[in-house]
């Protein structure tokens, strides 16, 4: 009898990948990151081209699509829903994202690839196998819970049982800290094995650096401390023969020109509100124009098509206003999407945009007082601080949170209406690579002159050892 030859097998896994967003991670925080630099050494570090806006939705969306935002429709963390009538910030069905996601790409390649999702955007409804996702308990009486989102639903409990509840009010908000980034980067250790492609986000620097600006002590004491909580899960990939990319979507520069363009909208009759409770609302859909402020980038949505000129003259002449794209404008950017705004602001260097929209503070809504990133119509910054000028602010938090354990109503109004606490921002496309954002990869043949953010797709491919040619988009 003959004995078969044995031929070779053909390699059916594809190399282990970990995409690791550091948000906030520049060339001036990595000198504060050692053992993120070690990484950087052995392999490679080139800065990355972000997309406009720099902020996390749309360039998340960017990174996994390796679409331009005019395709994939995550134009900004939120936008006006023309169809319900609304500004949302923040929401989380992956539905919202248009195109094809890298993992679907890889799973061509190598069908059965096991894909986990830590803390990107967009979670809810991913198709991956593993999911986890901040996700608050919103009890019926007004009461909001720590928890997360995951899927198998089984893997919440394997989490909270190794790690505590999901420490929610560490991940945004006056008490935000390196909190969050631990139980992140934990979970991502359990699940890391498992798993092919592996995502992970942490957001640490996202913190200090808009508190007191990039180059605080602060924010250097912030890249220490994400630098050494990283490190256990650096070492686990290297231990375990993981590629690592490490990705950034900005750099956050210093500020101190807060922009009310509501207010400009609302003063020039543009902008209408009503009143409940004495509060002032935004009305949308009878404001002639009206602004949803994404950091350094607003969208700009004008009703009636004979006042767009008016709109764009005024806010042209605003005082740290530096673009206002129109829509073909917009399409240079990559930016034309119908959810866009009908002009699209950028702000200068140092200069950013509030959401304010009243014009006396004893009119605001409640919500604005308080951790309320899902009612408010534009990204509120000022969420990071307990207000400066209410030496109480602290003292009532803690006694909403007693409240809170017995099982009370509470309102945590303690965020300050003065927007000159905030020192750090991005949505602008960086003038300076230092103040930039990067990518590392572990492995130096992945090496290349130049990374756009839409590049990153390919990137992974190219890391779990798929040629790019194979995982075209369908």
């Amino acid at each position: 009898m003959t004995t078969p030859t044995t031929q070779p097998t053909p390699t059916t896994q594809p190399t282990k990948v970990l995409l690791l967003d550091v948000v906030g991670l520049t060339p001036r925080a990595l000198a504060d990151m050692p053992r993120l630099s070690r990484l950087a050494r052995s392999g490679w570090q080139s800065s990355l081209g972000t997309v406009l806006p720099a902020v996390t939705c749309s360039v998340q969306s960017t990174m996994l699509t390796g679409r331009p935002v005019a395709d994939h429709g995550a134009v900004g963390n939120g936008w006006y829903f023309r169809d319900l009538g609304e500004v949302f910030l923040w929401r989380q069905h992956h539905a919202l994202v248009e195109g094809e996601k890298v993992w679907e790409a890889l799973r061509r390649a190598h069908p059965g690839a096991r894909v986990a999702n830590v803390c990107w955007w967009y979670a809810m409804g991913m198709d991956v196998d593993s999911i986890v996702t901040p996700r608050p308990v919103y009890h019926a009486d007004g009461r909001k819970s720590p928890d997360c989102y995951t899927r198998p639903a089984a893997l919440h409990d394997r989490l909270t049982d190794r790690l505590g509840a999901f420490p929610l009010f560490h991940y945004w908000g006056p008490t935000a800290s390196i909190a969050s980034s631990r139980w992140i980067v934990e979970a991502t250790r359990i699940l890391l094995p498992e798993h092919d492609l592996t995502l992970s986000y942490v957001p640490h620097l996202d913190y200090d650096l808009q508190r007191f600006g990039p180059e605080s002590p602060e924010a250097r004491a912030a890249a220490r401390e994400l630098d050494a909580t990283l490190a256990p899960l650096l070492d686990d990939a290297e231990r375990l023969g993981v590629s690592v990319v490490v990705v950034s979507e900005y750099g956050i520069t210093a500020v101190d020109q807060p922009v009310d363009v509501n207010r400009v909208l609302r003063r020039a009759g543009l902008l209408e509100v009503h009143t409940q409770a004495g509060m002032e609302y935004l009305d949308p859909w009878a404001s002639a124009a009206f602004a949803v402020a994404d950091h350094q980038v607003a969208h700009v949505y004008v009703k009636d098509a004979d006042r767009f000129e008016e709109v764009r003259a005024l806010l042209e002449a605003t005082p740290g206003v530096d673009q206002v794209l129109d829509r073909a404008a917009q399409a240079a950017y990559g930016l034309d999407h119908e959810r866009s705004g009908d002009l699209v602001l950028v702000a200068e260097p140092r200069a950013w945009f509030t959401y304010y929209y009243w014009l006396d503070d004893e009119r605001a809504p409640d919500f604005a007082r308080g951790v309320e990133i899902h009612r408010k119509p534009g990204y509120d910054p000022a969420e990071l601080f307990f207000d400066p000028a209410d030496r109480s602010a602290k003292a009532r938090a803690g006694l909403g949170l007693v409240r809170k354990k017995l099982g009370l109503r509470y309102a945590m109004k303690v965020v300050p209406l003065d927007p000159r606490w905030v020192r750090g921002s991005h949505g602008r496309l960086p003038a300076d690579p230092a103040d930039g954002p990067v990518v590392l990869t572990s492995d130096a043949s992945l090496r290349r002159e130049t990374v756009a953010a839409a590049d990153v797709h390919d990137l992974v491919l190219e890391a779990a050892g798929v040629p790019v040619a194979a995982a075209t988009h369908h």
